[in-house]
This record gives structure tokens, sequence and C-alpha cells, in this order.
């Protein structure tokens, strides 16, 4: 068997983290059960991350970053509503391929605000800072036009929260969506 480098092993932590804090959210998740599912032990896992708020960050970060590779390969070499339509269909297949990317997001956003109640603005800092390069990777292909950028962000952010509430294809809330939004209605929980 070839063994892990370091590096190897916290990729491995950031994903599994990703799967076990979208499930469990901040508070809900222990850093026992990244480790088990990493195949590590907890002092292992405290050696690759300072503790669990690290961990979380990781995985957040690493959340806004794939999310903002789909937009850019799906938005690359177009603009316009040819970049709007393709970054919405590689979305589309994102969070129905990968459900936990969404429960991720959203675990993010609510750990955001509950460490800004807290005190601790350090964490909605780095948070708020990967949301803007996502914004600006939005925000270029359609033609710098912040309506535009605004328009596509909030109908994303409804879809989330459709999704994630688990409203049927064929609700009336889906009535106003283009059809690849539709299709999440779909995804089975």
């Amino acid at each position: 068997m070839v063994r892990m480098s370091a590096e190897e092993r916290r990729e491995s932590v950031i994903r599994a983290a990703m799967r076990e804090f979208a499930r469990g959210g901040y508070h809900g998740t222990s850093t026992e059960a990244i480790a088990r599912r990493v195949g590590v032990s907890q002092p292992y896992l405290f050696r690759l991350f300072p503790g669990k708020k690290a961990i979380f960050l990781a995985a957040s970060e690493r959340c806004l970053t794939d999310t903002r590779r789909v937009f850019e390969e799906a938005a690359e070499g177009l603009s316009g509503e040819e970049a709007l339509h393709a970054m919405a269909n590689a979305y589309t297949r994102l969070i129905a391929e990968q459900p936990d990317r969404l429960l991720m997001q959203m675990q993010v956003y609510v750990a955001v605000a509950a460490a800004e109640e807290a005190g601790d603005h350090e964490f909605g800092e780095a948070v708020r800072a990967g949301w803007m390069e996502l914004w600006e990777t939005v925000h270029l292909p359609l033609g710098a036009d912040v309506n535009e950028t605004t328009t596509f962000l909030a109908y994303g952010m409804l879809i989330n929260t459709l999704v994630a509430m688990g409203f049927p294809p064929e609700h009336r809330v889906w009535e106003g969506f283009y059809p690849s939004a539709r299709r999440l209605g779909r995804l089975e929980k």
C-alpha cells in the first residue's frame, strides 16, 4: 500500500469535512467523525489542522473555490446570456451530482452568522473574501453589469433555498425559472 503524503491526507480531510459538515453543520459535527471518515486518528487530524475551526474554514473555502471554478469553466470564452445559461446549467449539474456542495454552502452561511453574533469576525471576513471572488467570477462574463450579476446570484440563492427545502418540481414556486433550474426540484433528498 502506498502511503499518502501530508498534503494528500490534508486534501482527504477537507473532502471528508465537507461531507460531514454539510450534514451536521459546524456545531453538530465532531472532529472524531471527520477523522473516522478519513481513516486517521484525531491527533493526526490536529497535526494537519490546528483545530475544528481551521478544518471548517478550509472546507468552506474549498466549497466556494470549487463553485467558482465551475462558473469559470462554464463561462470560458462566453459572455452575456450565453455565459449566464452556461454557468446556470453548470451549477445545476454541480448541486444535482454533488448535493453535499449545496448543503455545505448553506452551513457556511449559518456558521458565518453565528460566528459574527459571537464576535468572531475573522471567519466571516475569510468567507466573504471567497464569496467576493465568486461574485467577480460571475460578474465579468455577465458584462460587468451589476444588475445582471445580482439577479443571477439572487436566483441562485433562491434555487439553493428551494432545493434545500425540498420543493417538488411541479410546485408553483418553480414556474418562473428556466428549465435547468426546474430540474433541481427533482433532486432526491
